[in-house]
């Protein structure tokens, strides 16, 4: 039995540029955003992003840190175009690849089996195929013959994924509505990482929701990071709901002025404090 309790920036440390990382959640829902600013507090650079995205890839995009992007989506749920990815993707800032939501998915399950594609209707008369000049169809080789399309297997060297709750050995537990697919990108990946809002005992998992919230094995875990509010702004539900009015002032705000005033500190830490100082003075 393993110890595998990190910090974010021991996480950080453990990744190179020109990587292909994938990053969990969905939109701007359970996204583990502390070891995304700790990656904005290294020198990584070059990156290969796959996500169903929101700020995560916004924060990475705006900072100049992605080469090319996997995404069947970049949203901020209630704002319906993440603006700093559009702003970075308006003027060339990376390379894009943009496929539908279920071929996003199969692309994972086949990484996850060690399958160079899986075919997939989903792709067949739309444009998907158009901007993606690289895909290609198989035939299947039974009577039917239906041309399907072969979804590329979405290999990742690494996964960063955010739980509510994971144990010291790296079994990780959701209690939200939706596991999304943050197990699918951690058997994609070489290595995986997960933050939670709270570590907890192996025994405890099974106490506070049913056994099947017991989304990723050990096995498929390379480290766990204790991080508190650390999908924030995103939500963690039910731990707690997104921070729309921050929300807003990312989405409204210059990146420059934004990422000095809440992304020039040395660690989480000095995140969460001037996020709250934000929150203090809005309420004066």
């Amino acid at each position: 039995m393993t110890d595998k309790t990190m910090t974010p920036e021991e996480v950080v440390s453990r990744l190179r540029s020109g990587m292909t990382i994938g990053i969990g959640g969905w939109g701007s829902r359970r996204k583990p955003m502390a070891l995304v600013r700790a990656i904005l507090r290294s020198d990584l650079t070059d990156l290969t992003v796959v996500s169903y995205g929101g700020p995560d890839v916004g924060l990475l995009a705006a900072a100049g840190r992605i080469r090319k992007l996997v995404a069947a989506f970049v949203t901020l749920d209630t704002v319906a175009l993440e603006p700093h990815f559009r702003t970075a993707r308006q003027n060339g800032g990376f390379e894009l690849t943009e496929v539908d939501e279920a071929m996003f998915m199969w692309g994972l399950h086949a990484a996850a089996n060690r399958l160079p594609f899986l075919p997939v209707r989903a792709g067949i008369g739309s444009d998907v195929m158009r901007v993606n000049p690289g895909l290609r169809t198989v035939t299947s080789p039974y009577e039917d013959g239906e041309t399907l399309v072969a979804m590329p297997a979405l290999r990742l060297d690494a996964a960063l994924v955010h739980m509510n709750r994971a144990d010291r050995l790296g079994n990780g537990q959701y209690l939200g509505p939706d596991p999304y697919f943050d197990d699918l990108f951690c058997e994609a990946a070489d290595e995986a990482y997960v933050s939670c809002e709270r570590l907890v005992d192996t025994a405890e998992l099974t106490k506070e929701a049913a056994p099947q919230s017991l989304l990723l094995k050990r096995t498929s875990v390379t480290g766990v990071v204790e991080t508190p509010n650390g999908a924030h702004f995103t939500s963690c539900a039910p731990d707690h709901g997104r921070d729309e009015a921050f929300q807003k002032l990312y989405a409204t705000t210059p990146w420059p002025e934004f990422a000095a005033r809440f992304l020039s500190g040395e660690d989480e830490s000095a995140y969460r404090t001037a996020v709250q100082t934000w929150h203090e003075e809005l309420q004066k």
